[in-house]
């Protein structure tokens, strides 16, 4: 009996094979793919599932770099992405999402895959800094995130004071101060 790849998109067989798969219990979804209910999910097949298709300029941040790393339970309605102001061409911006520019250096992604994505700590420093609210749910993810790679207020400070006119650093720094203050 041959075996399912880890994740299947709409290319790799039918989309009406893949639902009725989905229906029969064989798989489940995972934002616009499908993986057999026996695989786990983590950073490598979140970042599989959602970036297949994206411009390799692209790289994951804010909401969706917090899904590919499990700090969410669930993909962004709109995947968040972002290009460096260095990037020579302006990729395409693919369905479901936006793309800003942003200042960003080597050791602020990693790649998951072939997806760029965000640390958890750039994502963390980016997710605190934009937004209306921060609401616990917010908090919640932060928590998520500082667990991910064993952050540290000083690291958050290092982060936000890496560049010297950062939107949002104020707001930014008392929101982290508020994650790290509260009880998990």
């Amino acid at each position: 009996m041959s075996r399912l790849a880890p994740v299947l998109h709409a290319g790799d067989l039918p989309l009406a094979e893949l639902c009725a798969a989905r229906l029969d219990g064989e798989l489940f979804g995972a934002d616009e793919a499908f993986l057999p209910i026996d695989v786990g999910v983590g950073p490598l097949e979140r970042a599989t599932a959602a970036g297949r298709f994206w411009p390799g300029r692209l790289i994951a941040e804010r909401a969706t770099a917090a899904w590919i790393w499990g700090a969410m339970p669930d993909p962004p309605l709109r995947h968040q992405l972002c290009a460096s102001k260095d990037a020579r061409a302006r990729p395409p911006v693919p369905a479901r999402s936006t793309v800003r520019e942003v200042t960003i250096a080597p050791d602020e992604y990693a790649y998951v895959a072939t997806l760029r994505v965000t640390t958890p700590l750039r994502t963390l420093v980016d997710l605190a800094r934009f937004g209306d609210d921060y609401t616990d749910a917010d908090r919640g993810i932060a928590r998520a995130l500082i667990a991910l790679d064993d952050l540290t207020v000083a690291h958050c400070r290092q982060a936000l004071d890496r560049r010297r006119n950062l939107p949002a650093k104020k707001l930014a720094w008392s929101r982290l101060l508020s994650v790290f203050a509260s009880p998990s």
